[in-house]
């Protein structure tokens, strides 16, 4: 049975895709309509998600309505991907290092992690993927500006970019469906720790 806006506490957003079946971002189900309005939704995936009520009729007086599903391809032109690098935030940083801080092991919340340059600013260090990592508050004051070698830290897992899938999956946290994940994951990059988390049977972040 199709469900309403008001059978979700967090209503989830849709993933759209390109003509080429390329994840592309995500929409709310208000864009999502107005795609569908206005016929550039070429081909959905899955199964049927909300049903959205419309206006009445001028001609028998029904209620129009509209199905929209979880993951929508719109047409338009495909842009190439190739070279892409995703925005680094904190919270994608975050949930790509699965919630736990990279020095001590510890799971934490995000309000008690940071971002560690695993090789500092202040040597040279890049404000870029694959040197942050997710460190607790303790672990970040402790290494400060020192290199590892310097004060006797060790990384649980390699820093790594996460390819556009992976991304689009860690910045939605908490809302993404189970068939937009299935069909995100067999796109994610070789070093994908949610991928393996997935793999494992692990709770998705």
């Amino acid at each position: 049975m199709l469900a309403t806006i008001s059978d979700f506490d967090r209503i989830p957003r849709i993933l759209r895709l390109n003509i080429a079946g390329q994840p592309v971002e995500w929409v709310s189900w208000q864009d999502a309509v107005c795609l569908y309005a206005r016929e550039l939704v070429s081909w959905t995936v899955g199964q049927p998600l909300l049903s959205i009520r419309g206006g009445h009729s001028r001609l028998d007086g029904e209620t129009s309505t509209m199905t929209i599903h979880s993951i929508i391809a719109c047409d338009g032109r495909v842009v190439s991907r190739d070279g892409m690098v995703v925005p680094l935030s904190n919270p994608a940083l975050f949930r790509r290092d699965g919630n736990m801080c990279l020095y001590c092991g510890k799971p934490f919340a995000d309000f008690d992690l940071t971002r560690d340059h695993v090789l500092p600013v202040s040597k040279g260090g890049a404000d870029h993927w694959e040197n942050v990592v997710a460190a607790c508050r303790r672990c970040n004051h402790f290494k400060g500006s020192r290199l590892l070698d310097d004060c006797s830290l060790e990384l649980l897992a390699l820093p790594y970019v996460p390819n556009l899938s992976e991304y689009l999956a860690l910045i939605n946290s908490g809302r993404i469906l189970g068939d937009q994940m299935q069909f995100l994951s067999k796109t994610f990059g070789a070093k994908s720790r949610l991928l393996q988390e997935l793999s494992r049977g692990e709770k998705t972040p």
